[in-house]
């Protein structure tokens, strides 16, 4: 029989209530936000190095996946929304000390701007394609004319919008798991892993595979280092921190989180490419697929277990 010392009313289960207002839409959102923030960053940083002929799939092909995961990833914040008609008010001002206006003005510009790019090369994969309307040719010519001054400012965005999915998190002070200033860098450089991911999957160039599969084994072990020094941080914080680090450390998201996100979302994968890289023929969706499920699955866990964490008074 166990015997427990109860001096506290706080020490039975679910006293503390806790709110759960935040369902899978938002990580669905994040994930896809900070996926098509990495495909947007290359393709950019690539067309301002003049690496187009070198790089076609970051560049070029895996920009036609952005306007669909924005558009999806707008979708799934909708339906979250609680008084989804008024979405149009975040637009009616500019409040710069809220993420949530700069998520959604940042959204504003790049969405079209991810369309406009991947239509100026709707032509180079359909060879017959012709447009309706003669405005839509003369916005091409202008697209392609002013292509690397555009780069410029959608590198720009795509680095706003990929941070941004972390510190929509962090700004929330009452969840001793999201406040720290690590979290807007360590969801940029997990979106920019996911970005290389799906570029490294989809191209067809052993050259351009190689080369995003070394800069996305670069990003992990930047990934590794961040969520490394994020629990030092905790275990060496406040007592609701550590509450919070616990839960990854031994508590009920410590199989789901080291298992899914870290050894099968980021050491296996870096492995895979290690391997590649040595000249073992390793299918290159392997480690691809396990980059975007352990993404996915980080957002979902940090969602979850966020809520979870709270201040006691």
């Amino acid at each position: 029989m166990k015997e427990e010392l109860i001096i506290s009313g706080r020490m039975n289960p679910n006293i503390d209530p806790y709110l759960h207002i935040w369902h899978w839409h938002i990580p669905v959102y994040l994930f896809l936000g900070g996926l098509a923030a990495g495909i947007l960053f290359f393709a950019a940083l690539y067309t301002i190095m003049g690496r187009e002929k070198e790089m076609p799939t970051a560049v070029k092909w895996a920009t036609f996946l952005v306007p669909i995961t924005l558009v999806v990833g707008l979708l799934a914040l909708f339906f979250d929304l609680k008084h989804q008609l008024y979405f149009w008010q975040l637009y009616t001002t500019v409040r710069i000390e809220s993420p949530m206006s700069w998520g959604a003005w940042v959204l504003m510009f790049i969405t079209p701007l991810s369309m406009l790019w991947a239509a100026s090369y709707i032509k180079e994969a359909i060879p017959t394609w012709k447009w309706k309307f003669k405005i839509l040719d003369q916005i091409e010519a202008l697209v392609i004319k002013y292509r690397k001054a555009l780069a410029w400012v959608m590198l720009a965005l795509a680095v706003i919008l990929g941070i941004y999915t972390g510190i929509l998190l962090s700004a929330f002070n009452a969840r001793p798991l999201w406040n720290t200033s690590l979290l807007g860098p360590l969801f940029l450089v997990s979106g920019m892993s996911t970005g290389a991911a799906t570029i490294m999957w989809m191209s067809k160039s052993h050259h351009e595979r190689k080369i995003m599969s070394m800069v996305d084994l670069v990003l992990i072990i930047v990934e590794l280092f961040f969520i490394t020094h994020l629990f030092m941080g905790f275990l060496a914080s406040t007592a609701v921190q550590i509450e919070a680090a616990e839960l990854f450390l031994g508590g009920q998201f410590t199989v789901s989180f080291w298992v899914f996100v870290v050894i099968l979302g980021l050491v296996f994968p870096a492995i895979l490419e290690i391997m590649e890289l040595r000249g073992y023929k390793i299918p290159v969706a392997i480690p691809a697929i396990l980059i975007l499920f352990g993404g996915l699955a980080f957002r979902f866990i940090m969602v979850e277990a966020g809520q979870l964490t709270r201040y006691l008074y």
